[in-house]
């Protein structure tokens, strides 16, 4: 059914472009737009008509349907469906899309009655000039090999040659831009000063050539003055389109510097050998992704200058905009919203989610109802932490009766009347030099007595909310009760168990099952828990559900390997290694000068730190980056440096003391497994510390008060009441397992176990020893993708290893080539980073 107005079709209506010339064209024609069946779909004011421009049957198809609805006659195809992509590289969708595509919708288009075939090329066609020396449609064509630049070509000979007589007019435009931007190469350009990267002060070209630009505006103008003046056009004709000035990369530079950051920026010419080799480092080696491929530097030097006498004299077309006169908008609009500018240029928008937080601005003066209105909610609030603590009254009372058990148990365990004790007890007394068994027992028992009246007393006082700091005093206690069995070498297995158990359960009861005191009324108020740029939280229950397990490993064995130094056990396991003076290698491992060197039991010290990462594993909800970031460090810190240092400490084992032990092993990869795991939590509390002192918040305030995230959002991915595989892949968030740090891993694993495998000897053996663990160590905390930059490390032990079977004795020359071959395999696994998620982590993104 035909219209009274005339028809135009619009190919790659849902594009950039596309949606333009569409919305602007509606108020002279009835449009329709030929696209994909994918969204994003054409603008309401063009039909859409699906197509795909490689089938001869949907070209043939979607044209049939434009004919029964509109009928056969076509005031004019607007082409700008292509392909295009920025690697380079050949593509077979160049030619089915981009050459044979035409070809189809020409062929198609023989049945209809089309006055008018628009083709939108690319400046590009054109051989580059010199500055003042602009190029007109008649300048020579390059002929450089470059995929979308002959695809272009291609398809313009191609329209020649088959038009049959249809009137074509081929649009050869600059860049196109708008006022937000919206231009690969000037976006990429502006991010890079916005972001200072090293990479915006290098240039591999003349920083006087550049490339005109052509605002969407002008350009949908004079593709309407093309439509519009069909008539009086020749049959065949080319328009170059594009502004007057080529600002050139150089004084570009220095004007977004001074736009961005008010200041000269100094850019350096750099040979094109060395960027490409930069480029390739970055792209084929670190696995990086970056914007700038060969071809690009390739063309740095290239400089286009338009002349644009033709559309003047056919279309009495001028372009109305200059990229100069728009940059001071597009940049005050990446100012205002970098996040939004960034999301709407395609750019990684995690990158600025921190730099677009500004000092909050002085609040106006309040007014009477704006007090009453506080007043208001304030004594809501309060009501609600009143209601909130007498509903969980029970948990001081159930603390008084642990108290009460407490402060008896000595009573039961007969801890004031012990005579006989263990040989093994006798033992240790004996090769610590600790004071009499009984008087250690004695202590205890009245360590007990006290620590079990002050947790009923500070039970009892933390029914009432006036006396909150209570409840942080059970929790030191529980504390103490932790250590105090260590502190005073128990002589008795329960009553150490007792105190671990009581102690936990106390510190449970005081601050993780009720409410927090002192907590920041505006963080409790604040629902939100997705950090700015970031795609998930790293607090939830899931994320911390593997730290847990690993941690209560951790305890179990600890708390093995302290009953065997307190004297609670004869023997301890060890299934494989053996030890020195009849001892195997775990007793021999923690009864040796590194583990004396220690006052208390270090196995008792590595339980109380696993209990710790347990206790502080559950404690808080999904907010708690930004409620409790004191705690959250605190936890890092246990997990993360202690943690080293534990793993430190079983490296050495085998140098320092000669053997290995296979719980320590096994607990010391349980601590490993833990950092990669905690680091993003650890990440997401600084940048929230960071952004809120840059909201003008205190610093020493809202580390131990916690706060809220203005215009917070929520994580709304599965929980524990998912299946079983989406909740695992929510609690694996944040860590990868790249094929590159698994095989850095093992091959750590293997130079552990040399002097086995090789028959190696000290020093090389030691060395080898040192250099796995090492590799290891630093192979899984890469893992996690905010550390994943960490394995560049190992590139420094696998140096160690070509090296150091030249300067160290003990090993033979097929141990020592296998050395440097594998000391050559850690560097290369070392620099790919690897498969990366789709997860962003704010602006840590550049560091991953």
């Amino acid at each position: 059914m035909e219209t009274s107005k005339p028809m135009v079709i619009v190919t790659g209506s849902s594009g950039y472009i596309g949606s333009a010339v569409v919305r602007a064209f509606a108020e002279h024609f009835d449009l329709v737009g030929l696209d994909r069946e994918t969204s994003p779909h054409p603008p309401i004011d063009a039909e859409c008509v699906c197509v795909d421009l490689t089938s001869d049957e949907s070209v043939a198809t979607a044209l049939q349907r434009v004919r029964h609805a509109h009928g056969a006659r076509i005031a004019s195809v607007i082409h700008l469906a292509a392909y295009f992509d920025l690697t380079g590289k050949p593509d077979p969708r160049y030619e089915a899309i981009t050459v044979q595509g035409t070809a189809r919708l020409l062929h198609a288009l023989q049945a209809f009655e089309v006055e008018q075939f628009v083709f939108l090329s690319t400046m590009l066609v054109h051989a580059p000039t010199q500055p003042g020396h602009p190029i007109n449609e008649d300048s020579p064509l390059d002929l450089q090999p470059l995929p979308y630049r002959e695809s272009k070509i291609r398809t313009e000979q191609l329209i020649r040659e088959q038009h049959d007589g249809m009137p074509v007019v081929i649009v050869r435009p600059g860049g196109v831009y708008d006022d937000g931007g919206h231009s690969a190469f000037l976006a990429q350009q502006i991010a890079r000063i916005y972001e200072r990267q090293l990479v915006g002060h290098v240039y591999p070209g003349a920083l006087e050539t550049g490339q005109p630009f052509l605002h969407l505006a002008d350009l949908v103008a004079a593709l309407l003055a093309i439509v519009l003046r069909r008539a009086e056009l020749p049959g065949q004709l080319t328009l170059l389109l594009a502004e007057p000035e080529a600002i050139g990369t150089g004084d570009m530079q220095q004007t977004l510097g001074r736009l961005l950051h008010g200041e000269d920026w100094v850019t350096r010419q750099i040979p094109k050998p060395v960027a490409k080799a930069g480029a390739w480092l970055q792209n084929d080696v670190l696995d990086e992704h970056t914007f700038v491929r060969d071809w690009m530097i390739d063309s740095a030097d290239d400089h286009y200058e338009i002349d644009t006498a033709r559309a003047r004299h056919w279309l009495d077309w001028r372009p109305g905009h200059a990229l100069r006169d728009a940059l001071p908008s597009i940049v005050a609009k990446l100012k205002a919203d970098p996040v939004g500018w960034y999301r709407s240029n395609k750019l990684d928008a995690a990158r600025v989610a921190t730099l677009a937080v500004k000092p909050a601005p002085p609040a106006p003066p309040p007014t009477n109802d704006d007090m009453a209105q506080h007043a208001a909610m304030m004594r809501k609030h309060v009501e609600d932490m009143r209601a909130m603590h007498f509903d969980m009254l029970w948990v001081h009372y159930v603390a008084m009766m642990l108290g009460a058990w407490l402060a008896f148990s000595p009573f039961v365990f007969g801890s004031f009347e012990s005579t006989g004790f263990s040989d093994a007890v006798m033992r240790v007394t004996a090769a610590r030099g600790l004071p009499d068994p009984a008087l250690r027992s004695a202590m205890l028992g009245y360590s007990d007595v006290v620590s079990g009246l002050l947790v009923m007393l500070f039970g009892a006082l933390s029914l009432s909310p006036r006396f909150a700091w209570a409840q942080w005093a059970n929790a030191v206690t529980g504390a103490w009760l932790l250590l105090a069995p260590l502190v005073f070498w128990a002589t008795s297995a329960a009553a150490y168990a007792n105190d671990t158990l009581v102690g936990a359960l106390v510190i449970a009861f005081a601050i993780l099952v009720p409410m927090m005191p002192g907590m920041s009324m505006a963080g409790m108020m604040d629902n939100s828990d997705l950090p700015p740029g970031w795609t998930y939280c790293p607090s939830t229950y899931l994320q911390r559900l593997p730290i847990v397990a690993l941690a209560v490993v951790g305890l179990l064995i600890s708390r093995h390997l302290a009953a065997y130094q307190l004297g609670h056990i004869p023997t301890a396991i060890e299934p494989f290694f053996s030890g020195s003076h009849g001892l195997n290698g775990t007793e021999t491992i923690i009864t040796s000068t590194v583990s004396k060197a220690w006052p208390i039991a270090d196995g008792g010290l590595g339980a109380v730190s696993y209990m710790a990462e347990i206790l502080m594993g559950v404690m808080g909800d999904r907010r708690r980056w930004r409620t409790m970031p004191w705690m959250v460090a605190m936890f890092g810190i246990v997990v993360v440096p202690l943690g080293v240092v534990s793993i430190y400490f079983i490296i050495i084992q085998p140098i320092v003391i000669g053997t290995w032990c296979s719980l320590c092993l096994l607990a010391g990869l349980a601590m490993l497994v833990m950092i990669p795991y905690s680091l993003d939590e650890l990440v997401a509390t600084g940048q929230f510390l960071v952004q809120d002192h840059r909201r003008g918040g205190k610093f020493w305030r809202t580390f131990f008060r916690g706060g809220a995230q203005p215009d917070g959002a929520c994580d709304h991915h599965p929980g524990f009441d998912a299946p079983l595989t989406a909740a695992t892949r929510s609690a694996m968030r944040g860590v990868g397992m790249p094929w590159t740090l698994l095989a850095s891993a093992a091959l750590g694993l293997w130079l552990m176990f040399t002097r086995l495998s090789l028959g190696t000897h000290p020093p090389l053996a030691d060395s080898d020893h040192l250099m796995g663990a090492l590799i290891v160590t630093v192979a899984v905390i890469a893992m996690a993708e905010v550390a994943r930059a960490l394995r560049f490390v190992n590139i420094i032990f696998g140096l160690w290893l070509i090296a150091a079977p030249w300067w160290i004795a003990g090993s033979s020359m097929l141990a020592s080539w296998l050395g440097v071959l594998v000391g050559l395999l850690v560097i290369g696994l070392s620099l790919p980073r690897g498969t990366r998620s789709h997860d962003h982590y704010g602006s840590w993104d550049r560091f991953v």
